[in-house]
């Protein structure tokens, strides 16, 4: 029987509240950041949290705004994009796992969405991460997907923005895409997938320049009947950071055990989290090095 996660109250600078769940280790080697996939909350990740956890990670599960334990919802007077995610609360959540001072690695990680604000938050702390860890991630940009559905990405990177504007609020749960998310996140979603650029609606920072300057080993995981994240969108969004010491492993449904999709991995975690530890246990790089410091 697996214990309770642990929770923590966590407040970002501009007031907005949300829960970090974490699963502890009993005898921890390092710890990871995990961000979820766009709508989801941060719950759902508790089986692989424990998967994790079991193995000698301490995991902890952040939030995004809008969702789950957040004390925000999207509507027409409640908008958001990158920046704040950026800016308030992914430093929120990490001031939270440091508040700890466990002298152990930091990972980061996530899961669609979440790998790529994982990215994008590396790059912004270029030397605070030991590793990058995606799985069904990679970048929403057009050209990066196969024949058919390419045609088709710009058409709706086009309309779902103005839907968003249009209605205050993109209502993700009756398309079939996220949850009921902020106009500003779609906003700045769809423009990486139209022009092949990171950047935050109000915010200076060169996301990409920053991605760039991040070398920390990427370790990822492409399941093999995810057309929401194919292998070529994760090998693009790699080939954005600084890092040479990428590897991916591809994952299919006798592998699984369930369906090889973009969401289905999250009930049965085990094959994903031994994938991801199997690669960082075996890379020959000082990031091992760091995540065994402790062994």
């Amino acid at each position: 029987m697996t214990s309770a996660p642990a929770e923590q109250r966590v407040q970002a600078g501009d007031g907005h509240v949300f829960t970090l769940l974490a699963a502890h280790a009993a005898a921890p080697r390092a710890r990871l950041l995990w961000l979820p996939a766009l709508g989801v909350a941060a719950r759902h990740y508790l089986p692989f949290a424990e998967t994790l956890a079991a193995e000698g990670v301490d995991v902890h599960l952040h939030e995004w705004r809008g969702n789950g334990s957040s004390t925000l919802r999207a509507g027409r007077g409640s908008d958001w994009g990158y920046r704040a995610l950026l800016e308030q609360d992914l430093p929120a959540s990490l001031d939270a796992i440091d508040a700890a001072a466990t002298p152990l690695p930091l990972l980061i990680g996530g899961h669609s969405l979440g790998g790529q604000l994982a990215c994008c938050l590396a790059g912004q702390h270029p030397r605070r991460f030991a590793a990058l860890w995606l799985v069904a991630s990679g970048t929403p940009y057009w050209r990066s997907f196969p024949a058919p559905l390419r045609y088709a990405l710009p058409l709706v990177y086009r309309f779902l923005p103005w839907l968003a504007r249009r209605q205050g609020v993109l209502h993700g749960r009756r398309l079939g895409f996220g949850g009921n998310e902020a106009r500003g996140l779609i906003h700045d979603w769809a423009r990486v997938g139209l022009l092949d650029r990171y950047a935050a609606q109000g915010m200076p920072q060169d996301l990409d320049a920053d991605m760039a300057a991040c070398h920390a080993p990427l370790r990822g995981v492409v399941l093999d009947a995810d057309w929401m994240a194919p292998a070529s969108s994760l090998r693009r969004l790699a080939a954005r950071m600084g890092t040479s010491d990428v590897s991916i492993t591809r994952l299919d449904a006798a592998a699984l055990g369930t369906r090889a999709d973009h969401f289905s991995w999250m009930k049965q975690p085990g094959a994903v989290a031994r994938a991801l530890l199997e690669d960082s246990d075996t890379a020959g790089s000082d990031a091992k090095k760091k995540f065994h410091k402790s062994d």
